[in-house]
């Protein structure tokens, strides 16, 4: 008798963790689809709103999986309009059913986030009040002008080699290590982006890729939300630059990289005698402006006075393209 209840007492408390666990929102690694995403991503953002005192504020709430965050509050508003990464104040957050409650390191602020809207103290008694907002880059689906060179429209791969490692997933360019199959010397790119989300990854390993001018100097692609700003951080220079702002957007949003480069240039005997320069704005933000390149960065190919395909890194395909096209410049 007590073996047979024993047995019964196990198979329902079996039953009810199976239950227990399909009742659970299921914890989402990797996602390529804000649908498909996970209880924690309607939380992750960018919110702004103001004090009651009428200063401006904003927030950054960066996932770290099993329902917890981390948060940076932004005096003056968010990166690009105002907001001062500087002078922020950092926070941990975890959620907590349909809401997620949020205390600052000294225990001087307070907030909580629930449907899209954020509400809190500072430390000097301030209330505040923030809204959860997408924003969009001012050059997003900008459209090539007459003479462009189309890379990618979103209906197929043809211009992209190797044909084995490309492919077109609604609308979008996915690959691991693809170039163009064509090459270009002095010219203007237009590129969106959109990283992964993948709350449990960090540094490197989180929605990591490149994108490669002339297969040579790499402008770092990386869910960087929320971070500084590093030169092997998104909008970097790969080794060489970091971006004169982090200006970049939570990971399943489109993004824009738009640049301006002039190759190097080359004597008759081969010798370098300047260096490439670029200028690259994210999300319609100026964050490079007119760099000299000191060589290649790493994993690009050798200085030449030839031109070279842009070229995208792979990193198992973790990051979505669309919307490619060049304008071939001529400079002295």
């Amino acid at each position: 008798m007590r073996t047979l209840l024993s047995c019964v007492t196990v198979v329902a408390l079996c039953g009810w963790l199976s239950l227990a666990a399909q009742q659970q929102p299921a914890q989402v690694k990797v996602a390529t689809d804000p649908a498909q995403a996970g209880p924690d991503f309607p939380f992750q953002g960018e919110y702004v709103g103001e004090t009651d005192s009428k200063q401006r504020l904003g927030a950054e709430v960066i996932a770290l999986g099993d329902g917890k965050f981390r948060v940076n509050f932004l005096p003056g508003g968010l990166r690009g309009e105002g907001g001062n990464y500087d002078k922020r104040v950092e926070a941990s957050a975890q959620r907590d059913g349909d809401k997620v409650k949020i205390a600052s390191k000294d225990g001087k602020w307070s907030a909580t986030i629930e449907n899209g809207r954020m509400s809190g103290t500072t430390a000097d008694g301030s209330r505040f009040e923030l809204k959860r907002v997408i924003r969009e880059s001012k050059t997003l689906g900008q459209k090539p002008p007459a003479g462009a060179v189309v890379l990618f429209d979103g209906s197929n791969a043809e211009n992209w080699e190797p044909k084995s490692r490309v492919q077109v997933v609604d609308g979008a360019l996915v690959g691991n290590d693809i170039a163009s199959k064509q090459k270009f010397r002095d010219h203007k790119l237009h590129l969106e982006f959109r990283l992964t989300f993948m709350p449990y990854a960090s540094g490197q390993a989180r929605s990591n890729s490149g994108v490669y001018i002339q297969h040579r100097y790499e402008i770092q692609v990386l869910d960087s939300f929320g971070l500084r700003g590093a030169n092997n951080e998104c909008g970097g220079i790969y080794g060489q630059y970091a971006p004169l702002i982090n200006m970049c957007y939570p990971p399943l949003q489109w993004q824009t990289y738009d640049v301006e480069f002039k190759a190097a240039r080359f004597d008759s005997t081969g010798k370098k005698i300047a260096n490439a320069v670029m200028s690259v704005w994210h999300n319609g933000v100026l964050i490079h402006d007119k760099i000299q390149l000191k060589g290649p960065t790493g994993g690009g190919q050798p200085e030449t006075d030839t031109p070279g395909p842009l070229f995208l890194q792979g990193h198992g395909g973790q990051v979505r393209y669309r919307n490619i096209w060049v304008v071939e410049t001529k400079s002295d």
